[in-house]
């Protein structure tokens, strides 16, 4: 009779984080100022204040925004800040940068809510690939909120994972 075959991994207290898992449900919008601008430069007071009150911001429910100016306008702090008032009863998150800046500070918000107490010493591979898109900044973070209570971290798959960190 041949050998059973055994499957370690599966076997092992290995655990594999994917921050794919995490990645919350949500429309991402880029929100490009600059066609309420004066000619795409120029930020004009009264005329932003009455676009930002009349616009309908319903159509942002559920959404994830990131506020941004593809032109070379010099935006006053200010206005960005009373877009995410505008926003704030429909948005889910409001930032100003781009696409990958909104996701990073999605990501932010979920790694701090994470209780690593449930991964005290144990071997972790936090896995690599993704459809979807999670931002560098989100595996450094969980790396660096994960390394003060676990055994070790590795990064890809069980199969072929690459060693990071040891406790020793």
């Amino acid at each position: 009779m041949a050998d059973e075959i055994v499957n370690r991994v599966a076997n092992s207290k290995l655990v594999t984080l994917d921050l794919e898992d995490f990645y919350p449900k949500g429309k991402r919008i880029l929100f490009d100022i600059k066609d309420w601008l004066f000619e795409g430069f120029v930020l004009r007071e009264k005329d932003f204040r009455k676009q930002a009150k009349t616009f309908d911001w319903v159509q942002y429910q559920d959404s994830y925004i990131a506020l941004t100016c593809s032109t070379d306008a010099i935006i006053p702090g200010w206005a960005f800040m009373l877009l995410s008032i505008y926003l704030e009863p429909y948005a889910k998150k409001v930032v100003v940068g781009n696409l990958e800046t909104l996701e990073t500070s999605i990501y932010q918000d979920i790694i701090n809510d994470i209780d690593i107490n449930e991964y005290k010493d144990k071997p972790i591979i936090i896995k690599g690939c993704s459809n979807k898109p999670v931002p560098q900044n989100a595996y450094i973070m969980l790396t660096n909120k994960l390394k003060p209570v676990v055994k070790s971290i590795m990064y890809g798959e069980a199969c072929s994972s690459v060693p990071l960190y040891k406790n020793k």
